[in-house]
């Protein structure tokens, strides 16, 4: 089986590639602008390819697709992070363009199934606990979340009138070894480990869940190689909530740290209350325990 995996060079796609090779029966190629990914997140394991690539450019990944004629495709490319998407709304809307042409490409050259990398952003500030994939509502009207909105309605369209099988993962906050440095994990372990104050904004009391890479993607494997909820949309993530401010002092405490918390005010917008999606579907993927936030945080911490 040929699969592409676009932002190859992320967190999420480099990982998911990571597992992927794991079990040596996959032919896979990833692509990256590098705008985000970085060459050091690329695996190890010598079986597959890497080609530098923006998915926003009809050109650049249409010669691609020919050549390789893939079954399954992970469009996990995008501009991420709070901070850089608020910063930078034209930029996150020339995603768009990678969604379409993936889209596209997808069904003039036989791919069996796209993956979309959406996430929980789109539900906005909750209006019920927890998120719920049918039921909650989405209404945050950010770029980055108006993108992924979009986005899912064109893996329906591209179903409802071409017949283009698709899996839509709405994504919460994840974690692990190659995310970058600019997430609230990875900066607060940072800062503890240089002895540095972990600063929060506000009053840290907003609450996030979190959820250890490999849940991640363990569960989206198991979604391709068991075609379980296709053409439907899944939560990805952890149910267990935890106050930033909490966040920080277990981190502190895993670390043997001596960092102060410090305090900001708060962003002006896009760093929502609360977060906490509903779990069902996530567990039929999963099929076994999660792992906990102690646990994948001192994986973190032994990883080089």
């Amino acid at each position: 089986m040929k699969i592409l995996i676009t932002g190859g060079a992320g967190f999420i796609g480099s990982s998911l590639a990571d597992a992927l090779l794991e079990k040596n029966s996959y032919d896979i190629v990833l692509v990256d602008s590098l705008l985000t990914g970085k060459t050091k997140n690329l695996p190890l394991h010598p079986g597959y390819r890497f080609i530098k690539c923006d998915v926003n450019n009809y050109n650049d990944i249409s010669s691609i697709f020919l050549a390789f004629r893939f079954d399954c495709v992970f469009h996990y490319s995008a501009v991420v992070g709070v901070k850089r998407t608020l910063e930078n709304p034209v930029l996150v809307l020339n995603d768009l363009e990678g969604i379409r042409n993936v889209l596209d490409l997808s069904k003039n050259t036989g791919v069996k199934r796209v993956f979309f990398s959406s996430s929980s952003e789109v539900y906005g500030e909750p209006t019920q606990l927890p998120q719920h994939e049918q039921t909650t509502p989405l209404n945050s009207r950010l770029p980055y979340a108006v993108v992924k909105n979009v986005g899912e309605s064109f893996c329906r369209s591209y179903h409802q009138e071409y017949g283009l099988e698709y899996t839509i993962f709405r994504f919460f906050n994840t974690y692990g070894p190659k995310q970058s440095a600019d997430f609230v994990i990875s900066k607060f372990i940072d800062a503890a480990l240089a002895g540095k104050d972990i600063t929060l904004y506000g009053d840290g009391s907003q609450t996030r869940t979190f959820c250890y890479i490999r849940d991640n993607t363990t569960a989206c494997i198991n979604a391709m190689e068991k075609d379980l909820f296709v053409n439907d949309v899944v939560n990805i993530g952890n149910d267990e909530a935890y106050s930033i401010h909490d966040l920080a002092k277990i981190v502190i405490q895993l670390t043997g740290s001596h960092s102060k918390i410090t305090y900001l005010p708060p962003l002006p917008e896009g760093d929502m209350t609360r977060r906490q999606p509903d779990i069902l579907n996530m567990k039929k993927l999963l099929n076994r325990d999660f792992i906990s936030l102690e646990a994948g945080l001192t994986e973190m911490l032994q990883k080089p």
